[in-house]
C-alpha cells in the first residue's frame, strides 16, 4: 500500500521567492516575437546585463509565429514570451498564444502581449480564453515598465513551475510506489529504487543500494544492487570500493539514520520496522535543488513504507521456503531449484535423495530431541564436505534433498560421508543411508517429475540395496506405473467390494486336532488372475490404504468366527482367529477404538481372537509397544509375533512384552531339513517359546517329515499345505462339520 502524497508535502516549495534558485536553468529565457527587429533590439538594451530576481535574462528571437513555434518546441524551459499582436496579422499574437497552450500544452510559460498601436486593447473575454497573462502597449515598453512586467511574470512563472514540477514529481512517486509493490523480494527491490530515482530525477541509473547487515565480528555494509558502472560490485562489501569519500558519505548516513549529499551524489537512507537498515547511493553530477531534495524525501518517506511490505513478503518467503529446524531450504525451495536446474543446465546436473536408514527407529528409541541433534550434525556435514554450489535440502523428516554436479554427486563420494559416527549430546552415533538419483538429462519433465524419479530410485534402494545408492533408469519408471496402476485397481477393488478373505486352518501338531486359523486378505482382479498379497500389501501399506483393509479384514474374520461359533459343533467354541496387523494399523492413533469397534458388533469372544503382528512392529518404541500390547491384552486377546527370526529382536525385550505365540517364518521350516544352520534356527526359537512359556506355531509345513520333525522338537503347532490351503468361509464351515478323520484326511489331501 502506498501513502497519500499531496500539496501539504510542499508547504514552504510555493512560499518562498527562493524557489527562483530552485529552476533548472542558470539564467532566464525570455522569448521575443516581433516582426520588427528594432524591438527586439530595444528590449534587449533596456534589460541588458540586469538580474532579475538573481538571474540574468537570456533573450530569444523570433520574426514569426512560426519561428515562435520552432523555437518552443526546442527550448522546453521558456519563461516568458513577449509576444506581438498583430504585426504579422489581425489575430497571429492570439493564435500563437492558443497553439501555445492547446498544441505544446505549454501551462508554466508567461505570455505578455505587445503592441505599438494606440487604442489597441483585446477584450477581457480574450485575456482569459486564451490564458494571456498580461499585455502592454508602447508605454510599456520603457526600462522600467518593461523591468517591473518581467519581474512579476518570472515570479509568477518561478512559482507555477515549482508547483508543477512538485506535483510532477509526487505522480512520478506515486507511480514509482506501485511499481516497487510488484517486486517483493528484498534484492528485486532494491535494484528498483535505483531506476526510480533516477526516473525522478531525470539521471542515468548510476548508484548502488548497500544494506548493513550483521555478522560474526559485529556488523558490515554490503551492496545488494546497482546501476551503471558499479554493476560489477552487487554482493560485494562496501569496503571493496576503495573510495573512501563515498565509503565516508554512506556509513555516515547509515549511522546517522539520515539523508545526505554533495556536489555530485546524493545518499537516501531507508529503515523499516524490523530492522533492516538500506542506504541508496546515486551520482547526480551537480547539487540538487530545492524541488528535488524535497521531492526525495517524500520518496524516502513513501518507500520506507514499502520497505516494511518487502520485509513481511521477506519472512514469509523465508517461512515458505526454509525448514525451520535446519535452516536449509525446504521441499517447495528445492523444487524451484531443479526446475531451474532443468532450463539452464540439465546435462551437467544430478538429483539425489539421501535417505536415513531406520531414523523412526532412532527418534523412537532415543527421542524426538536427539533425533533433531543427528539431522542438524546430517545438514551441517552435507553442507561443509559438498562443493561449493550444491544445494542441500530437507525434503521429509528423514530425507535431504542434493543439487548438484552429475561429477560430483553420486553414491561414490556421498556415501563415504557417513562412514564416521556423528556425535549428538555426547554420545557418537553411526547411521547410514539409503540414496536414490537421477541425471536430469534423463527427465522428460519437470521439477516434479525429476523428483519423483530420484523417488522411485530411492524406494527400489530402499527395498532391495538398503545402505547403497541406485539411479534412475527407465525401466523403473515402468515398474513404478505398473505399481501405480496396481494400486489404483487394489482402491477400485476394495471400493467395489472384489476384495475377499479366506482362512488358513493350523492344526495341533501332536493330536492334528484343527485349533485355530489365520484370516489371509485375497485379490481376484477382473481377469479372474489372483494377485499375490506380497505385490498388492506393500502397496496398501505405502499408500495408507492398509488402515481402511485392515479394519474391513478384522471385522470380517470377527464375524465369520461369529458365526462358525452359532453354527458349529460345541470344539469351534476353543477355535481361535488369528488376524494380521501391520505396522501402519498398529500406530494408527485409532485403532484400538477399531478393535473395540468389532468386538461390541460382532459379539465374540475376545479370548478367540488373535493378533499377529511382525517382529518389525515388535521392534517398535518400547515404551509405546508395551503400552499397547498391555491394552490388548486387558481385553483378553492375543498376541503372535509372526515371521519370527527374520528380524533381530532383543532376547530380554521380548521377554518384556506381553505376547502369546511366536511364529517360525517359513523360510526357516523349508530349508530344515537341508541346512543345519535352519534346523537349529527353528530349535532355537523352540526352545525359545518353551523357556518363556510361549506357544509356538511353524508355517509353511507342506512335508509329513517336516511335521514330524517339528513335532519332535517341540513345536505346537502347524499350518501349510500339508494341513489344508486357504479357503473361503463357506468351505471352512463343511470342514467343520466334519468328523475329525475326515478334517484331517482332507487336510492331507491339499
Amino acid at each position: 500500500m502506498t501513502s497519500k502524497i499531496n500539496d501539504e508535502d510542499f508547504p514552504s516549495l510555493f512560499e518562498n521567492e527562493a524557489v527562483a534558485s530552485s529552476l533548472p536553468a542558470h539564467k532566464w529565457k525570455v522569448l521575443i516575437v516581433d516582426t520588427d527587429a528594432q524591438v527586439h533590439q530595444s528590449t534587449v538594451l533596456a534589460l541588458a546585463n540586469i538580474p532579475v530576481l538573481g538571474r540574468t535574462i537570456q533573450f530569444l528571437h523570433a520574426y514569426s509565429t512560426k519561428q515562435a513555434i520552432e523555437f518552443l518546441q526546442a527550448e522546453s524551459d521558456v519563461a516568458v514570451i513577449l509576444l506581438d499582436v498583430v504585426k504579422e496579422g489581425e489575430d497571429a499574437g492570439l493564435e500563437l498564444a492558443m497553439s501555445i497552450r492547446q498544441d505544446l500544452s505549454l501551462r508554466d510559460l508567461r505570455i505578455i502581449l505587445r503592441s505599438a498601436q494606440p487604442g489597441y486593447t483585446p477584450a477581457l473575454d480574450t485575456i482569459r480564453d486564451y490564458d494571456i497573462n498580461d499585455y502592454k502597449t508602447s508605454s510599456g515598453f520603457a526600462r522600467d515598465g518593461l523591468y517591473a512586467t518581467l519581474t512579476s511574470a518570472l515570479r509568477s512563472y518561478a512559482q507555477i513551475h515549482a508547483l508543477s514540477v512538485g506535483r510532477r514529481g509526487l505522480d512520478q512517486i506515486i507511480k514509482a510506489s506501485s511499481r516497487m509493490m510488484t517486486h517483493p523480494n528484498m534484492h528485486d527491490f532494491a535494484a528498483a529504487i535505483i531506476n526510480e530515482i533516477a526516473g525522478l530525477l531525470g539521471l542515468s541509473p548510476e548508484g548502488f543500494v548497500c544494506a548493513r547487515e550483521k555478522v560474526s565480528a559485529g556488523s558490515q555494509i554490503r551492496i545488494i544492487a546497482a546501476a551503471g558502472r558499479f554493476a560489477r560490485c552487487i554482493d560485494q562489501p562496501l569496503v571493496d570500493l576503495r573510495k573512501p569519500a563515498l565509503i565516508a558519505l554512506l556509513t555516515r548516513a547509515l549511522d546517522e539514520r539520515r539523508n545526505l549529499a554533495n556536489d555530485n551524489a546524493s545518499v537516501l537512507f531507508f529503515f523499516g520496522k524490523s530492522g533492516t537498515e538500506l542506504a541508496a547511493y546515486f551520482e547526480t553530477g551537480r547539487p540538487l535543488d530545492e524541488i528535488n531534495r524535497r521531492l526525495l524525501d517524500v520518496f524516502g518517506t513513501n518507500i520506507a513504507i514499502i520497505l516494511d511490505n518487502v520485509e513481511l513478503f521477506d519472512q514469509l518467503h523465508e517461512q515458505a521456503y526454509r525448514d525451520p529446524l535446519l535452516n536449509i531450504p525446504n521441499r517447495l525451495a528445492f523444487m524451484h531449484a531443479v526446475g531451474n536446474a532443468l532450463t539452464a543446465q540439465p546435462l551437467t546436473t544430478t538429483v539425489a535423495l539421501v535417505d536415513i536408514d531406520h531414523f523412526s527407529h532412532l527418534n523412537d528409541a532415543l527421542g524426538y530431541r536427539y533425533g533433531d541433534t543427528l539431522l542438524k550434525a546430517v545438514a551441517l556435514l552435507l553442507i561443509g564436505k559438498l562443493p561449493e554450489g550444491t544445494l542441500i535440502a530437507r525434503m521429509a523428516p528423514d530425507t535431504f534433498g542434493v543439487l548438484g554436479d552429475v561429477q560430483t554427486i553420486t553414491p561414490q563420494t556421498l556415501l563415504p560421508l557417513f562412514r564416521d559416527p556423528f556425535v549428538a549430546e555426547g554420545t557418537e552415533q553411526r547411521l547410514s543411508v539409503t540414496i536414490g538419483l537421477t541425471r536430469l538429462s534423463e527427465v522428460d519433465g519437470n521439477a516434479s517429475d525429476a523428483i519423483k524419479s530420484a523417488i522411485v530410485a530411492l524406494n527400489l534402494a530402499k527395498h532391495h540395496r538398503r545402505g547403497e545408492g541406485v539411479y534412475f533408469t527407465r525401466s523403473m519408471e515402468i515398474e513404478a506405473r505398473a505399481r501405480m496402476r496396481l494400486l489404483r485397481e487394489l482402491r477400485a477393488a476394495f471400493d467395489q467390494q472384489r476384495l475377499f478373505v479366506e482362512y488358513q486352518p493350523q492344526f495341533c501338531l501332536k493330536t492334528q486336532r484343527l485349533i485355530g486359523v489365520e484370516a489371509l486378505l485375497r485379490w481376484r482382479n477382473d481377469e479372474g488372475r489372483s494377485i499375490p498379497p506380497d505385490q498388492f500389501i506393500p502397496l496398501a501399506e505405502s499408500s495408507g490404504l492398509i488402515v481402511a483393509l485392515g479394519k474391513w479384514v478384522l471385522r470380517t474374520a470377527c464375524h465369520d468366527l461369529q458365526r462358525l461359533v452359532s453354527d458349529g459343533p460345541a470344539e469351534v467354541g476353543g477355535l481361535h482367529m488369528s488376524v494380521n496387523v501391520s505396522v501402519v494399523q498398529f500406530r494408527h492413533p485409532g485403532f484400538l477404538d477399531s478393535v473395540d469397534e468389532i468386538l461390541s458388533e460382532s459379539r465374540i469372544n475376545p479370548r478367540q481372537l488373535e493378533l499377529e503382528i511382525t517382529e518389525s512392529v515388535a521392534m517398535l518404541d518400547a515404551n509405546f509397544m508395551l503400552a499397547t500390547l498391555n491394552q490388548i491384552k486387558a481385553r483378553g486377546i492375543a498376541i503372535a509375533i509372526d515371521d519370527f527370526g527374520t528380524g533381530f529382536s532383543s532376547l530380554s525385550y521380548l521377554e518384556r512384552l506381553n505376547v502369546d505365540r511366536l511364529k517360525i517364518d517359513q523360510s526357516f521350516v523349508n530349508q530344515m531339513m537341508l541346512s543345519n544352520s535352519s534346523l537349529r534356527i527353528v530349535e532355537t526359537v523352540v526352545q525359545l517359546g518353551h523357556s518363556l512359556q510361549l506357544q509356538v506355531t511353524a508355517e509353511g509345513v507342506e512335508q509329513q517329515v517336516q511335521a514330524d520333525l517339528l513335532e519332535r522338537i517341540g513345536c505346537h503347532a502347524g499350518q501349510g499345505y500339508l494341513f489344508a490351503r486357504s479357503m473361503p468361509f463357506d468351505q471352512l464351515r463343511a470342514l467343520l462339520a466334519a468328523p475329525p478323520l475326515k478334517k484331517l484326511a482332507a487336510g492331507k489331501k491339499g
